[in-house]
């Protein structure tokens, strides 16, 4: 099986528990406006690997996974790939390597549903709670993504809820306090909240492509901040 990689990140903290190697996979049907990584959106770009190959990078850094840490599969959208990445954790699971999807439930096949049930922590980005400002914001639709949910809720599957927050757009109480309560369930372990940046700007750029919210400036981290500790209020 093969799978076409954007790149790979060893020793990662950010893409769930403990220590983390970061697989980016190439491939995402969705155009967020704030997306960092433009240049994973074509799935015709990156690098071939074969899960032979994926596998043996992934084993040599099991050590420094210790109790907690593990492989994220990210993307663009990791579920993109959903039939050789499968087959792929099939082996990794045999390994007892703790597994997570960064995905934005944006993507469905029977492979996707065999997928989020082997992994071990399903990272969901919900991009906006209204369906026109989703749509807006990504050209997706958020029906999708919330039907994603209701599978992860319904068979228990762990997960984390990340939202992007973006001044103007994810920033108010009311689509804070809706993110909390759309989300709830006994599986989900985590909720928070990421400031809206300007850090691969210069990807845009590179690409020939227009930003929609170029014009935008960056989110406080203080702001942020403040909306987590209400969102954790609710």
């Amino acid at each position: 099986m093969l799978l076409r990689v954007h790149s790979i990140e060893t020793l990662g903290a950010l893409d769930g528990p403990g220590i983390r190697t970061v697989v980016f996979l190439q491939g995402c049907p969705l155009r967020c406006g704030y997306c960092h990584n433009p240049d994973t959106w074509s799935y015709e770009a990156g690098k071939m690997m074969t899960e032979d190959e994926l596998f043996r990078r992934i084993l040599r850094m099991k050590p420094y996974f210790k109790d907690s840490g593990g492989v994220t599969f990210s993307g663009g959208e990791p579920l993109r790939q959903a039939p050789a990445l499968l087959s792929l954790m099939h082996r990794l699971k045999k390994e007892e390597i703790h597994m997570a999807i960064d995905t934005s439930g944006a993507v469905w096949s029977q492979a996707v549903d065999e997928v989020i049930h082997l992994a071990d922590l399903i990272l969901l980005d919900i991009k906006h709670t209204n369906a026109d400002a989703f749509f807006q914001l990504t050209g997706g639709q958020l029906k999708q993504v919330l039907e994603f949910l209701d599978v992860l809720k319904r068979d228990a599957i762990p997960y984390w809820i990340r939202q992007v927050t973006i001044p103007g757009i994810t920033d108010s109480e009311a689509q804070i306090e809706q993110l909390g309560k759309i989300t709830a369930s006994d599986s989900r372990e985590r909720i928070e909240l990421l400031p809206f940046h300007k850090m691969g700007m210069t990807k845009w750029e590179k690409l020939g492509i227009s930003c929609p919210l170029a014009d935008v400036a960056p989110m406080s981290a203080a702001v942020t901040e403040q909306l987590q500790i209400y969102l954790s209020n609710i």
